[in-house]
């Protein structure tokens, strides 16, 4: 058996790969992260099956009472979709196969053509069925817009939003059998030479019939006696049909194919924004939490020498769930390492709360311990100052995959420093000490 020319096809594998190596990467995220993007994930194995399955989607959009339903069922052949004379009738997004459309993408015999209804987009309370809308021009191949007159400001705004995806996109009058043949004429000019000229081309604004009103005819019997009788003539949307079927058998392909390697870059970008915003979220907490743990550490030890070794430890295990948060392996050691390091870097830019630190350690010393409850809180204060900028540095570190890149820790722990508002974060960290002063009846003062 020969195999299909399709799946030959450079580009058409490419994005294949993109939707596979995008799925895998989603599947890495953390359980938190899968959680925020299940959702994301649904679209992206339903994308890799329509590639996969030489799916084409056309979707039609449209203000309620255009005529997107009827578009439909005129271009299906068959009533599939209800025509409400009231509008509003469609809620959700929804699908049906266009079996008559004659056409399958070459290699998939299997391939098919769906026409997929989208809620009006003037509908009451529709910022949820904006965002379907939206989720669905993404994963179109073709658009139709649906209109039956001059469009208003609602359907211009529409129509840019639309031009902006970069898709084929068809504008499509739908009862052209309510304007006289000069109404016609005259409404085409203006669409195509004023209202439209830089939105759509001339050749994919087309007129159409869906539902034709019915037309009154005048019938004479043999005897010569005349009746009248109304009939609804047949639907006329074969211009539509034939200028879909020439951008599908001339671009098809390519048009899948594009659409599908797009989407995957789409949501490869989304997934690497969501692991930088909660990632930075966890780590901006954690690096918090440690500053103010080596604080308390520091300003209630009596022991100058055991509160420096204390603070180090603080460090060192904050580094390493850092790393633990960017998914990166770190040993105990290596954390150690690392946190001695930026410490070393920040030289003597960290000179003031080096000094302050000696300073309160010596007092410890000389009032044996006493002086405990004068200096907790500039101490504390300093050293989770410290401990916040190590953590910085470090989050810097892991964010560049274990890097310090072109600049170097000094040159990164010096920028940290300078967008760092000090006297904020000094503030903050004293009335956390001083909390924990207050609510620890073993710590000097507390209650």
């Amino acid at each position: 058996m020969t195999e299909p020319t399709l799946l030959k096809d450079d580009h058409y594998q490419r994005a294949i790969q993109s939707l596979t190596q995008t799925l895998e990467k989603l599947r890495n995220c953390s359980e938190e992260e899968r959680g925020i993007l299940q959702n994301d994930l649904r679209q992206l194995q339903d994308m890799s099956n329509k590639l996969t399955s030489g799916r084409v989607e056309i979707v039609v959009f449209g203000e309620i009472s255009t005529g997107k339903s009827a578009l439909i069922n005129a271009l299906v052949g068959r009533e599939v979709a209800a025509v409400d004379v009231q509008g509003g009738w469609t809620k959700e997004i929804w699908k049906v196969d266009w079996e008559g459309a004659g056409y399958c993408l070459p290699g998939l015999a299997d391939s098919q053509v769906v026409l997929v209804d989208t809620p009006g987009l003037n509908e009451v309370g529709g910022a949820a069925r904006a965002e379907m809308a939206r989720e669905a021009a993404e994963r179109a191949d073709l658009i139709l817009f649906a209109t039956d007159s001059d469009v208003n400001e609602t359907e211009f705004s529409a129509l840019l939003t639309l031009a902006s995806v970069s898709k084929p996109l068809i504008v499509v009058l739908t009862k052209k059998d309510l304007y006289s043949p000069e109404q016609r004429v005259r409404l085409l000019e203006v669409l195509r030479d004023d209202r439209l000229a830089n939105v759509v081309s001339d050749e994919d604004i087309i007129m159409t019939a869906a539902d034709p009103r019915e037309v009154e005819y005048i019938i004479e019997d043999a005897k010569g006696k005349t009746r009248s009788e109304w009939r609804r003539p047949a639907p006329d949307v074969a211009e539509l049909k034939a200028r879909i079927l020439e951008l599908l058998e001339r671009d098809g392909l390519a048009l899948v194919t594009l659409n599908a390697a797009m989407y995957a870059a789409d949501k490869s970008d989304r997934i690497a924004s969501l692991r930088v915003q909660l990632r930075d979220k966890h780590a901006n907490q954690t690096i918090w939490s440690y500053a103010v743990v080596k604080a308390a550490v520091v300003a209630f030890n009596v022991v100058p020498l055991l509160d420096t070794l204390g603070g180090l430890a603080v460090d060192a295990t904050m580094i390493y769930t850092l790393a633990r948060i960017y998914r990166l392996e770190m040993s105990w050691t290596h954390a150690r390492r690392l946190a001695t390091s930026i410490v070393q870097a920040a030289g003597w830019m960290m000179l003031t709360e080096g000094a302050t630190h000696l300073a309160c350690g010596a007092f410890k010393l000389l009032t044996v311990g006493y002086g405990t409850i004068v200096t907790a809180v500039p101490q504390g204060a300093a050293a989770g100052y410290g401990s916040y900028i190590v953590g910085q540095a470090a989050k810097y570190y892991f964010e560049h995959g274990s890097s310090w890149g072109s600049e170097g820790p000094k040159q990164v722990v010096r920028r940290i420093l300078d967008e760092t508002d000090k006297q904020s974060v000094l503030d903050r960290l004293k009335n956390e000490i001083r909390k924990k002063l207050l609510s620890n009846r073993h710590a000097p003062g507390g209650k």
